[in-house]
């Protein structure tokens, strides 16, 4: 297509992660946000009024809009598989949060319904753009400390989220630890097993909803390569985002961000810092920004994007994998679950 005139997207969803993406779209020169779409039209008229957009109330406004070049899926998940492929079916190109759906029959009936589409389908793990991790993916990739033999990948939350996203949230491993899934498979794409555990120590609302609050995951990868992943549901000093690469000629690491590098040093403690950030949307902005570039670049050479589709799927596998360990006390092969 044309690179000579702004990109032409419409979003579906309003909520936190539709503001988000208003937002970058808005402030991006190359992109025109032309329709936000969202059953609760209030939110929508409220967050077009920010961005320039025009808010739509039926997803089918968007679908007969003309000229447009994409969407951005970000209502709740029940509704993505039907949006991605109607979308698909229509030439438009897009970028969808995750999960795909919580059911893996029906991502792999998404998928064959998708197969063929000729706009590029993203998937929203925005991680795999933080600059920190990227980087440490780079020079892993690049041989900086040898083949991969370990990694480790933190990620707790600042407390649970409300009872009622719970309660459709598909449970921590397909809601929390799939974004931890996708970043294991950005460092090693072929992984075989996975070995889950579970424990309730501090939410009822989670014990009661059958879910866990903390859990353990260890996955190998085909060539041997060790990742463990550590989830909690709270933690009492922010966002505890963090990722470590280990090989046999060194180490690499990412650490938590903080507002700024300032350090200070007196006599009740050294290299005292602000706290960590405390909420996803700060802790990975730029994450998002760069997500954004990717998918237009997308659209604009016709590339197939990464994380795609496909990555998506796979992801969602490991977190079924996960599920059924926890669940029955045993490693799971991914054979199994495919």
């Amino acid at each position: 297509m044309s690179s000579s005139r702004p990109l032409r997207l419409a979003l579906f969803g309003s909520g936190r992660i539709g503001q988000v993406h208003a937002r970058n779209l808005a402030a991006d020169p190359d992109i025109e946000l032309v329709l936000i779409a969202d059953p609760f039209i209030d939110a929508a008229r409220a967050l077009a009024s920010q961005t320039g957009a025009r808010a739509v109330q039926d997803p089918e406004e968007v679908f007969a809009a003309q000229d447009l070049d994409g969407v951005i899926i970000g209502s709740p998940t029940n509704t993505h598989v039907d949006l991605m492929t109607r979308a698909a079916e229509r030439g438009l190109a897009v970028l969808c949060e995750k999960p795909i759906d919580l059911d893996l029959d029906t991502v792999l009936a998404c998928r064959d319904r998708v197969k063929n589409a000729t706009a590029p389908i993203m998937l929203g793990f925005n991680r795999r753009f933080d600059p920190g991790f990227a980087a440490v993916n780079a020079r892993v990739e690049a041989g900086e400390i040898g083949p991969l033999e370990q990694l480790t990948i933190i990620s707790r939350d600042p407390a649970p989220a409300p009872r009622g996203y719970l309660e459709t949230s598909g449970g921590i491993f397909r809601d929390m630890t799939i974004h931890d899934l996708d970043m294991a498979r950005f460092f090693v794409p072929d992984i075989v097993e996975v070995t889950a555990v579970g424990a309730n120590q501090f939410s009822d609302d989670i014990r009661e909803l059958g879910d866990y609050d903390s859990v353990v995951v260890t996955l190998r990868g085909r060539g041997g390569e060790l990742i463990s992943i550590t989830n909690s549901r709270h933690c009492s000093y922010g966002y505890d985002q963090r990722l470590e690469a280990f090989g046999p000629e060194g180490m690499l690491e990412a650490r938590n961000l903080t507002p700024t590098a300032v350090r200070k040093h007196d006599a009740s403690g050294t290299e005292l810092q602000d706290p960590i950030m405390n909420f996803f949307l700060e802790r990975y902005a730029e994450a998002y920004r760069l997500e954004l570039q990717a998918f237009a670049q997308a659209i604009r050479s016709g590339t197939t994007p990464s994380p795609g589709f496909a990555d998506g799927l796979a992801a969602l596998v490991l977190a079924d994998a996960a599920v059924e360990s926890a669940q029955n006390g045993k490693t799971v092969t991914v054979e199994q679950i495919w």
